[in-house]
């Protein structure tokens, strides 16, 4: 098998891998379950999901940290070990702690250690110029899962209850991601280091000489506390966050937001249409950096975001509403391949599982920010206003830092 061929095949598994791990944006159906046949309160029943994504995002730094180090097959595996085992021990339970414990921590321990593997084992595989499309095509699968695991998820539900549901896709997960994860692989040396033709020194001699399992380390390959001491860092994060924010809100609200400004009750539909423009703006946002360049994507997206949040105050009709929704996938999901491809621009791929964990963690604030300070906002004014005005800010405050980005050599070669 060429390289180009396997890492096709390594990004495939990825996307695959992905698509499992993505039941993560489902857990409002079981949620619904959860106070229905349990009884739960509605916040009861959104806790496990909330320390689900605080664990997620704070597992992708040893995630990243451990497949640097080992591989990604290994760590992919733990991770398919970890979810899967989490939801099938989420079926034993009616304890919302106990299902805190298994779902929040066990799987989204698992949630962490699958994402942090797939993204860099397929990058590594292509040249600079294609970063950002592999990027957007394996976390589309994250995207994407929703529209077949909700009412997968929702058949189970009403056939078997919920704790059945648990136990089946539990079972179906932790097979399917440890079969996809024996796929990764990364090549042999993901190091490009330009080398003499002639060795200048016994040390230059040396280094020519080592195997190819310990290349030396390629220009602008960082280690996270090189790359914790460079501004950039500190940009992307801030930039990370803020866009996180805003999507992550209307993800979370969309429902409520559409029953509280159209009125109707069908606002499972504009969550399936955010799901899907979600996933298209990974693949989209990706393959445009390649040709323009990270930062005025990130331009682009951030401004289309900010202004979207703008315009959801004056959103009043279910086509509004979709159009909102279809903005917010795009932008919101543009993150997920942008941050990753810049990570890899900027800091290199040797370590980039675990820079771009660190990069990840403004997706945890986030997640966990814009929810709150959204429902925090409607509790005291009855209205999304002021949240809409906060997330529109904070976007548009993210497109004018991305003016800041500089020394990215991708873009250099297209200046």
């Amino acid at each position: 098998m060429n390289k180009t061929t396997r890492g096709w095949t390594v990004t495939f598994a990825g996307t695959g891998i992905n698509l499992a791990l993505g039941v993560l944006y489902t857990w409002s159906v079981f949620a619904a379950a959860l106070t229905e046949q349990l009884a739960w309160s509605k916040t009861a029943a959104s806790l496990p999901y909330t320390v689900a994504c605080a664990v997620f995002a704070l597992m992708m730094v040893p995630g990243g940290r451990l497949q640097d180090r080992f591989g990604p097959r290994w760590v992919a595996t733990a991770g398919g070990i970890f979810a899967g085992g989490g939801l099938i021990l989420s079926s034993l339970t009616d304890s919302l702690f106990i299902l805190t414990l298994t779902f929040g921590v066990i799987a989204g321990i698992g949630i962490g250690l699958g994402y942090s593997a797939a993204t860099p084992a397929a990058v590594k595989w292509f040249p600079p110029q294609k970063k950002g499309l592999i990027s957007g095509i394996v976390v589309a699968g994250f995207g994407l899962a929703s529209l077949y695991i909700a009412p997968l998820t929702n058949f189970l539900i009403g056939n078997l209850g919920v704790k059945s549901a648990f136990r089946i896709e539990g079972f179906i997960f932790l097979f399917a991601i440890v079969a996809l994860s024996q796929v990764l692989a990364v090549p042999r040396s993901t190091a490009t280091p330009t080398a003499p033709s002639a060795p200048a020194s016994p040390q230059a001699a040396t280094s020519l000489n080592a195997p190819p399992s310990s290349p030396p380390a390629a220009k602008g390959d960082f280690s996270w506390q090189e790359m914790l001491k460079d501004p950039r860092f500190y940009l992307l994060w801030i930039m990370f966050a803020a866009g996180a924010t805003a999507g992550l809100m209307i993800i979370g609200q969309l429902s409520t937001i559409t029953k509280l400004q159209t009125g109707i009750s069908w606002g499972f539909a504009m969550v399936a249409l955010l799901a899907i423009f979600n996933a298209g703006g990974r693949v989209l946002a990706g393959w445009l950096s390649d040709r323009i360049g990270r930062s005025w994507t990130m331009r682009i997206f951030f401004s289309l975001q900010g202004l979207n949040m703008l315009a959801f105050t004056f959103y009043s009709s279910p086509a509004l509403i979709a159009l909102g929704a279809i903005m917010t996938g795009l932008s919101y999901g543009s993150l997920l391949s942008l941050f990753p491809s810049a990570t890899y621009d900027f800091f290199g791929t040797k370590n980039g599982g675990v820079n771009y964990g660190l990069i990840f963690t403004a997706w945890g604030v986030g997640g966990v920010f814009g929810p709150l300070m959204a429902g925090a906002v409607v509790d005291l004014t009855n209205s999304y206003f002021y949240a809409y005005l906060i997330a529109a800010a904070l976007c548009l405050i993210a497109a004018f830092l991305t003016i800041f980005l500089k020394g990215n050599p991708l873009e250099a070669e297209k200046a």
